[in-house]
């Protein structure tokens, strides 16, 4: 499954770009989905415990399962003043 990811913020500097296609197998959950992120950005894992993952319009968990034509979202956390 070819899985479009999108990085906000200070992510795409990490991630070397604001989009990327990243391959998993059908059913992968976004737990597995944020493992092999890592594996290709390491930077990114420092990142693990504040990351927000959205699919579609929704915030998701790591056990969400990722649906063929759902748009991935990495968001750092949002901070405001």
């Amino acid at each position: 499954m070819r899985i479009p990811v999108q990085y906000f913020s200070q992510l795409k500097e990490i991630a070397g770009g604001s989009e990327e296609i990243v391959e998993l197998p059908a059913g992968a959950t976004i737990g597995e989905l944020l493992a092999r992120i890592y594996q290709l950005h390491p930077g990114l894992k420092k990142w693990e415990r504040t990351l927000l993952v959205g699919a579609g319009v929704e915030f998701v968990e790591p056990d969400y399962i990722i649906q063929p034509n759902d748009a991935i979202a990495i968001m750092p956390p949002v901070q405001g003043g």
